[in-house]
């Protein structure tokens, strides 16, 4: 099962990351997708720009704490766990995806692939915190 971990420090309040991270309505600082659309189950689906469609289900809701979900596409399934830790100066975020590939000929991908997309998913978090004004400037 190909798993990837990221771990970022915002100079920011936990609040604010949890607020950009869980708004489904504004996307457009997701540089890896076109579109998400909300289910009437609670449910969502985000639509990549290569075209794959991601059914996730929320699992578990802790506002500013902990978000995670289960996801489904045609190449995988899987978990993601998104956890927000206040810590003097800010907050530590740490995402967390396993996923088991429908696919055999894509494990010797799937790793390297997971890690790309947390670092751009990171990156992307960092210039929308960036945007709204709630990060340090340099």
């Amino acid at each position: 099962m190909p798993a990837s971990r990221i771990t970022a420090f915002f100079p920011c309040p936990a609040e604010t990351v949890w607020a950009v991270v869980t708004d489904l309505q504004d996307i457009g600082w997701r540089s890896d997708l076109c579109a998400v659309e909300t289910l009437p189950d609670g449910r969502f689906v985000e639509h990549a720009r290569g075209g794959v469609a991601t059914v996730f289900t929320v699992t578990a809701c802790e506002p500013c704490r902990l978000w995670a979900f289960e996801l489904e596409n045609r190449n995988l399934t899987g978990c993601w766990t998104g956890l927000f830790e206040p810590v003097e100066g800010g907050v530590r975020v740490t995402f967390t995806e396993r996923v088991t590939l429908r696919r055999r000929w894509l494990a010797p991908l799937a790793a390297a692939y997971l890690r790309r997309q947390q670092r751009a998913y990171v990156a992307d978090l960092r210039r929308r915190l960036a945007e709204l004004g709630a990060l340090p400037r340099r």
